[in-house]
């Protein structure tokens, strides 16, 4: 019944469009022509009215279907010629009727529900482009870094050595003041940069490795003796190419640096360029820095036929998209990734390491967090690819000292990332073996030792290695000895006459309830007792008999005053396991303002298993503001798990109120919140200390297990919460495992106020809208062909049937009542069905991907479909984008009308003053023409340009082309509809409009490999792309395009193959949702597909022979004689 009402709306919607008024003459000839005229502007294969009165026929459906022309009375093409060069019917209208039938004719006629649903869409969009610039965004804290480069050029690097010696370069950096011997003397190291990048990015990081080294290593003795050495900077200049848009261009890199590694590996055995001692092995591997997409190509080299085994083993990537590509435009970079990252994947689903090539290669990604708005910072996770023993992932905002989020580029300048990233590869140096490096297991801990935080659940403890190094004696009744169960409180630090240590005991093992030992103060704790206010001991009694010597420790530290009555304590250092916090005092605003970090200890009690007593020293100094808080505290009091579900938590938001007796640190785990799209808002109620001042303000960590991001708030009251975690189209990890444990907020609080707090949770909905744009760019690509091929559907289902080809607008307004809110909803229901199953635990099966049957089969793919949503909360998304699209086609198709309108008096202005465009009496013609260039001289033109795309330019370019040459087709023929007002020449104008926002739509996937291509022109490198000369990939659209410049209205097709036209379009507008974004590349193909169907139908009156194709492409001479073939 719906449809019979639809069908019945849409009859009633044409008929309005198309009846013709009231006839205003007697003559009965031209009442009985008038639909004969219709007809004729309807259907006729040209639409040059100088030829009207020339062309004996008027079409009418044939027995097979497709449109056929028998001929005309000679009585009838008089009268045609006659009513041609009178004024058209909408001329002839009176009143509000002809009026209305103007505006129905005109493209540009929007009905209330399209202005209604556009300005919804534009509406939404600005608010997310809005929030996306002005909400929830980090607090920049980058440090320029400076340096003083000294470059050396490799030119014997050249043809002998690789293929691309004419195109690429390789550097060797010294930095000038430090080290400027051009010979090689320490480690490898490749800079490998990125997308657009430069050599020169490789400045910072090779400045603070000169200075690191000769300030700090090089003064080491045991450093030295123990492998450390200084490093060698090489880096590549690829001319500034375009890895991300293109595949060729990335897999070319990739052998290149393979040449390159064996080029610089070669330097080290020549005597002339080496400065190494001889007694040292050569090395046999590079150590690789990868920036953006060079990170990807660092990947890709371990997988080229030209890769030498073991010339590689650590990878440090910055702002590198590993588990997808950014931009999914070109076929060759999204099957290089596949490729790439399926190598990695079944590398390490090996069951045996004698099995996996990259066993010893350790890699470590490192992202810049919300400020990159290049790169989606969730694309640099390893989850998918590299197990947590070879490499983990970690933000820039979790890094010590560092704590700050950065952009793409300040990845390579940042001082506070730059030193911890070159330090712990320094530290990563061995150069006592042939590999240069460490061992795998001895990398993983410098690496984390240097770029996480310590508060990881993976982070390794050193206490337990070491050995007792200091021998505390005390005097029985001088020091104190906190009661168990008690906090120990130290204010001003430093202001004792003399040392004075005070003792927590441990609790034993065993007792009911997990407890662990934490400890903050605003001092430094060094490694040496003798420097700083305050040091940290872990203690056991140590019975020293009479005469046994106490030379076993490295430091004798004697609180007793020489009585008898002391006790002896053999205790280590917990220096080396502090964690640095970033201050949080009442002035604080940043937590990288440069203030002096707190210091904190944290030990599971299972880790002092060992020990007895915890000693912190307080020794003098000059006066401070110094403090202390240790304590021991059951895990069940600090911590707090909300099991509030998302929607609830979306709903109403979650408040938590900490107790006054609470330890110092609190966890609160919130397992729901794990989605990067959400973005929150937490404030803490004020806490009031009475007369004694707080030690210090709130400080406050947001954290996610995997992957390592920590983000710090000091003196917190409100602060903004985002994360990455679950992200639409991310891969699943490599190994299984359940649903991410969602975020936690650890929050430290001066437990001397003995006040309670309030932590209120609430969703920003205005942050949330921006956390859109960088996971859904592409979507504003793939969604709007969805809605304009749903409208060019309707269009051809209106034309076949009622013979009228309406406007786009009048098309858009018909797919708002019905088809697209149809088709949206059931991709929303299709949605939420992937989003289970993708939340589902993969099937146990015998026939596993690539694996050992021990495993769980993982599907990598399982996220790519649709909006990659894993959780059905999202559902509306789908209905968000279709609407958003609907509307940015509504206005992309204003601009293009706009565009030919403006176009169109252009046209005429220019050719009412040349002279073809005049009468032989000299007077402006009346007649309006929309004619071509000669059929030879056409089909030399697209044999021409085929021919161009086969062998040197590549097909993005001849499409390109076509774009421009549709759009003059659209001035044209908008120029003649508007002076002939012929219902005809509308039809064809809005045909050739659609067609070119159609072709529009798919320009952008087709523009980053021009770019490539006209970038590789400016360097001079001409070779060609062997993956983009496919003519079959450009032949339908020029051929369309060459057959709609000659005014070849397409032929109603009102056979059953009229549903195929139904069936291309509503299979793009389907393709577009659910593969769009992962294969955006597929989609220029599949409207190529459509394009060839569409020439099809415009070739389907004639026979297939030369001589017909020149008689289709045929159009009038100047003259407005038909040309005639033999």
């Amino acid at each position: 019944m719906r449809r019979r009402s639809f069908d019945a709306d849409e009859r009633d919607f044409v008929e309005s469009r198309t009846t013709e008024p009231p006839a205003t003459s007697h003559d009965d000839k031209r009442k009985s022509f008038t639909s004969a005229k219709f007809d004729l502007n309807r259907h006729s294969d040209t639409l040059d009215r100088r030829k009207v009165d020339k062309i004996p026929t008027v079409t009418k459906s044939g027995s097979n279907g497709w449109t056929t022309s028998p001929g005309l009375s000679t009585e009838d093409t008089k009268t045609a010629a006659t009513l041609v060069s009178e004024p058209s019917e909408v001329d002839n209208m009176p009143g509000q009727r002809g009026w209305r039938l103007l505006w129905s004719k005109s493209p540009r006629s929007c009905s209330l529900l399209t202005l209604a649903c556009t300005f919804i869409a534009v509406s939404i969009l600005l608010s997310i482009i809005h929030s996306f610039a002005t909400r929830q965004l980090d607090p920049k804290g980058c440090h320029m870094y400076y340096s003083r480069p000294i470059f050396t050029q490799f030119a014997d690097f050249d043809t002998e050595h690789t293929r691309f010696a004419s195109k690429y370069s390789l550097y060797l950096y010294r930095e000038g003041g430090f080290d400027e011997d051009p010979k090689v003397k320490g480690v490898p190291v490749l800079f490998i940069p990125g997308n657009a990048g430069s050599y020169k990015q490789v400045r910072s990081l090779a400045s603070e490795s000169a200075k690191y080294y000769y300030n700090v290593i090089a003064q080491d003795p045991k450093a030295l003796e123990d492998g450390a050495t200084g490093i060698d900077f090489f880096s590549v200049d690829f001319n500034e190419d375009f890895t991300a848009f293109h595949g060729q261009t990335l897999l070319d890199q990739a052998e290149y640096l393979n040449d390159a590694i064996a080029y610089i590996l070669s330097l080290y055995h020549d005597s002339r360029r080496s400065q190494r001692n001889p007694a040292l092995p050569d090395p046999s591997s590079v150590i690789l820095i990868g920036h953006s997409m060079g990170g990807v190509v660092a990947r890709t080299m371990l997988t080229m036929p030209n890769y030498q085994s073991n010339s590689v083993n650590t990878i440090v990537t910055m702002s590198t998209p590993h588990a997808r590509p950014p931009v999914a435009f070109d076929g060759d970079i999204v099957r290089t990734y596949k490729q790439t990252n399926d190598y990695w994947r079944e590398a390490y689903s090996q069951k045996w390491a004698n099995d996996n090539p990259l066993w010893h290669v350790t890699l470590i990604s490192i992202a810049g967090g919300c400020l990159d708005t290049v790169v989606p910072s969730d694309y640099a996770s390893l989850e998918s690819l590299v197990p947590a023993t070879h490499g983990f992932t970690v933000f820039t905002s979790s890094v010590p000292n560092a704590w700050t989020g950065a952009d793409h580029l300040q990845m390579v300048w940042c001082a506070q990332l730059v030193k911890p990233i070159v330090r712990s590869i320094l530290h990563t140096v061995d150069v006592h073996r042939p590999s240069q490096t460490k061992p795998r297991a001895e990398r993983m801990r410098v690496f984390k030792k240097w770029l996480l935080t310590g508060m990881e659940t993976t982070a390794e403890k050193t206490l337990q290695q070491k050995e007792p190094s200091t021998l505390l004696t005390l005097e029985d009744n001088a020091n104190s000895i906190v009661l168990p169960g008690q906090r120990l409180v130290l204010r001003d630090l430093g202001a004792t006459k003399k040392p004075k240590a005070n003792l927590l005991p441990i609790p034993p093992q065993g007792i009911p309830g997990s407890k662990k030992f934490t400890l903050l103060s605003n001092q430094a704790i060094n490694q040496s007792e003798s420097n700083g206010p305050l040091a940290v001991l872990f203690c056991s009694v140590f019975p020293l008999a009479a005469g046994q010597s106490a030379t076993l420790f490295s430091m004798d530290l004697d609180l007793s005053d020489g009585t008898s009555g002391s006790t002896r304590l053999a205790c280590k250092n917990a220096a080396s396991d502090i964690i640095l916090l970033p201050a949080s005092t009442r002035h604080s605003i940043y937590p990288f303002d440069g203030t002096q970090p707190f210091s904190y200890l944290q030990y599971e009690l299972e880790d002092l298993a060992d020990h007895q007593f915890v000693a912190v020293v307080d020794k003098p100094t000059s006066y401070g503001e110094g403090w202390v808080i240790a304590e021991f505290s059951d895990s069940i009091h600090s911590s707090i798990e909300s099991m509030m579900g998302l929607q609830r938590l979306l709903t109403f938001g979650s408040q938590f109120r900490l107790p006054a007796d609470r330890p110092t640190s609190m966890d609160i785990h919130i397992p729901a919140l794990d989605s990067s799209l959400l973005a929150f808002k937490v404030k803490l109620g004020k806490q009031a200390c009475g007369d004694q001042a707080e030690l210090f303000t709130p400080l406050m960590r947001q954290y996610l297990s995997e992957p390592h991001e920590s983000k710090f708030f000091v003196n917190v009251k409100e602060v903004d919460l985002s994360l990455h975690g679950i992200a639409p189209f991310m891969p699943p990890p490599l190994r299984y495992q359940a649903r991410n444990n969602g975020v936690f907020l650890q929050l430290w609080s001066d437990p001397t106020c003995d006040s309670s707090m309030d932590v209120t949770l609430k969703v920003d909905l205005l942050g949330t809208l921006g956390k859109f744009v960088m996971r859904y760019r592409v979507v504003m690509v793939a969604f709007p062909l969805l809605v304009v091929a749903m409208v060019l559907r309707k269009q051809f289902k209106v034309y076949d049937e009622h013979g009228s080809f309406i406007s786009f607008a009048e098309a858009m307004d018909l797919c708002l009542r019905t088809s697209l809110p149809v088709l949206i909803l059931a991709l929303t229901f299709l949605g939420i069905s992937f989003s289970i199953a993708s939340a589902a635990p993969p099937r146990t099966s015998l026939l596993l991907w690539r694996s050992n049957a021990t495993e769980t089969a993982i599907d990598f793919t399982k996220n790519d479909l649709l909006l990659g949503s894993q959780d059905p909360i999202f559902w509306f998304l789908v209905p968000l984008s279709g609407l958003i699209s609907a509307g940015v086609c509504v206005l992309l198709n204003t601009v293009a009308l706009g565009l030919t309108y403006f176009l169109s008096i252009l046209y005429s202005l220019l050719t009412s003053k040349v002279p073809w465009a005049r009468s032989d009496d000299g007077r402006k013609s009346s007649t309006p023409t929309l004619t071509a260039n000669s059929p030879r001289r056409r089909i030399m033109t697209t044999s021409i340009l085929l021919l161009l795309v086969s062998t040197l330019i590549p097909y993005q370019f001849a499409y390109l082309v076509a774009c421009l040459v549709q759009l003059a087709t659209c001035t044209r023929a908008l120029r003649l509809a508007r002076e002939t007002r012929s219902g005809a020449h509308f039809d064809f104008y809005n045909y050739a409009n659609s067609i070119l926002v159609l072709m529009l739509w798919v320009l952008p996937i087709n523009g980053p490999v021009l770019v490539v291509w006209v970038h590789n022109l400016a360097v001079h490198w001409l070779t060609p792309f062997s993956s983009h000369h496919n003519v079959l990939s450009i032949m339908p659209f020029i051929l369309l395009v060459e057959t709609l410049a000659g005014g070849k209205m397409i032929p109603r097709v009102t056979s059953n193959f009229r549903y195929i036209t139904n069936i291309l379009f509503f299979s793009l507008a389907v393709y577009a949702a659910l593969y769009g974004i992962t294969y955006a590349y597929l989609l220029h193909h599949f409207v190529n597909i459509v394009a060839a169907w569409l020439v099809a139908i415009h070739f389907s009156g004639h026979n297939f022979s030369l001589s017909s194709l020149i008689q289709i492409l045929e159009v009038g001479d100047g003259d407005g004689d038909v040309k005639k073939q033999p």
